[in-house]
């Protein structure tokens, strides 16, 4: 009887690893197809795995680590044939989440990241800091099989690391907020579902233009990523800043608007650094709007009692 209770737990155990290794795949496939050559390697602005890694360790703890590992495998077969070179970079791809899941629970992170402390932990302790182990070990096995000349190891690095913590502050932001969405059910919600497609729209126009411009304009979108954070929170930044950031490497990798004449160095550093600051302006503005209106939101509630007591006591006074 035990035995047959184990064997009944086991496809609900292997499920949510699957669904993780599936996930990390397909985010794989789509970081893919914007790869760009940096010195004869293979990297990409925008690695969503990494994103999609540290939020499944996030929900489900640190047995998500095994589909990790099968979706880095999974990735590496599209780009080369497997082996041990092939081995070590996916101990240092499921290194690096880990690692950043572990510091985040030690910080006290809160996956709701309604404070602003929530939102310096994902962006440090979950992007930043542990990204640089994956850059690192993954740098370091392409200079020692001799498929990176040590010459170019620098600019191979950063490109890697930024990529992966970009993943990280774009993408896992996202994919909490997404757990937490609920439909709208009251009519004047509906006004503000109105003002969330115009923000869509008016997001996908101003960062065509501001991409596809041969003038510099990319500061063009962080009104509405203010705007995003300021009316919607995290509901709304996340999604605006993840738009912003595809629609902006598809120009920087097409060589259009202000990444044109440029060389690949310098259209990675312009880049990131627009990513870098999106992603940054959009996750600690709505963790601080959303920190204030919970403060706000307390108080309301401490002193609406003591309103309330002080309105039933008023004819009493009167009377004597």
């Amino acid at each position: 009887m035990v035995r047959t209770e184990g064997w009944r737990r086991l496809p609900a155990a292997l499920l949510p690893i699957l669904a993780v290794a599936v996930a990390y795949y397909l985010g794989g496939l789509i970081g893919l197809y914007q790869r760009v050559i940096v010195n004869d390697a293979e990297v990409t602005p925008l690695w969503l795995p990494t994103g999609i890694a540290v939020t499944s360790l996030l929900w489900l703890g640190l047995r998500a680590w095994p589909g990790i590992a099968i979706g880095t495998y999974l990735t590496i077969e599209q780009i080369t044939d497997f082996d041990l070179p092939g081995l070590i970079i996916v101990a240092g791809n499921v290194l690096a989440p880990v690692c950043a899941y572990l510091m985040l629970r030690r910080a006290g992170f809160r996956t709701e990241m309604d404070r602003l402390r929530d939102a310096l932990a994902l962006v440090f302790l979950g992007g930043l800091l542990p990204m640089l182990i994956s850059a690192t070990i993954g740098t370091c096995t392409l200079v020692l099989t001799g498929d990176l000349p040590t010459s170019q190891f620098w600019p191979v690095w950063a490109a890697w690391w930024a990529g992966d913590a970009m993943g990280v502050l774009v993408l896992t932001p996202l994919l909490l907020v997404l757990r937490r969405l609920a439909p709208v059910r009251r009519h004047r919600e509906g006004y503000r579902a109105v003002e969330a497609a115009a923000l869509v729209v008016a997001s996908v126009a101003v960062t065509l233009v501001a991409t596809r411009s041969p003038l510099s304009l990319l500061f063009l979108v962080f009104p509405l990523i203010i705007w995003a954070a300021v009316r919607f929170q995290l509901a709304g930044s996340a999604p605006i800043t993840l738009l912003v950031s595809v629609l902006t490497i598809a120009a920087a990798t097409a060589h259009e608007g202000p990444f044109a004449h440029h060389t690949l160095f310098e259209i990675m550093i312009n880049l990131q650094g627009l990513n870098g600051a999106a992603a940054l302006t959009g996750l600690l503005l709505s963790a601080l709007v959303t920190e204030q209106n919970n403060v706000r939101l307390n108080n309301e509630l401490f002193c609406f009692p003591r309103a309330k007591l002080v309105k039933k006591r008023a004819p009493a006074n009167r009377h004597r």
